[in-house]
């Protein structure tokens, strides 16, 4: 394989851990939300955030993540039906009462307003296989680590730009493969909500697990 020199930013140590310093302080206040303004998302701001989750490492450089941009009001309202179908069925009859219980807290339930609310959804599909010019299969490696490396990229990127997001995952989620007319060789990872925040939008007031609790050293 032909090979390029590695363009790599090399920074004194004090700026490295100025650059720690500024990015953690910023990416520790992203909070998962539920209340969207319907205000537009500039696409060049989208375009970068979603280039930054494809130069995200994968298996094999398979890169099996697919990304559907859903700005169409008509294709929104049709998720969310399809969505809160779902959701019915699981609040209803299939989650576990401790599922439920652990849900409580964070007021979640069946309803799922944001689908509509929100400027931008983000169909996040991992592909299974690939297929060549020749129409011939090629296997994927690590896709769900390598797409969900990718989502966290992507997340990174747009609350690194001001956005707000919300991970959202129904289940079973094939409906997005009918809405959004795609192959039955990717299968939906995750659905990305993304706009701005309400000015009076509401979080839970939980609380992260202690740093020495899910770090150590040895």
């Amino acid at each position: 394989m032909e090979q390029m020199k590695l363009r790599f930013n090399r920074f004194s140590e004090n700026d490295m851990e100025d650059r720690a310093q500024t990015f953690r302080e910023h990416m520790v206040q992203r909070r998962t939300v539920r209340e969207f303004e319907p205000r537009p998302v500039p696409t060049s701001v989208l375009e970068d955030a979603l280039k930054v989750a494809a130069s995200a490492p994968s298996g094999a450089n398979r890169q099996p993540w697919r990304f559907v941009v859903v700005e169409n009001p008509e294709t929104k309202a049709r998720i969310r039906v399809a969505a809160e179908k779902e959701e019915q069925e699981f609040y209803s009859t299939r989650a576990p009462d401790e599922w439920l219980e652990a849900l409580e807290p964070l007021g979640t339930d069946a309803n799922k307003p944001f689908l509509t609310e929100a400027p931008v959804l983000i169909a996040i599909f991992l592909e299974r296989y690939g297929v060549d010019v020749s129409g011939n299969r090629v296997k994927n490696y690590y896709m769900p680590e390598s797409v969900g490396i990718a989502t966290g990229f992507l997340i990174s990127a747009l609350h690194n730009a001001g956005l707000a997001t919300l991970t959202h995952t129904p289940s079973p989620m094939r409906f997005l493969n009918k809405i959004l007319h795609r192959p039955a060789r990717e299968r939906p990872y995750l659905l990305l909500v993304v706009g701005y925040p309400k000015a009076d939008a509401m979080v839970p007031a939980i609380e992260r697990l202690p740093f020495d609790t899910v770090v150590s050293r040895v």
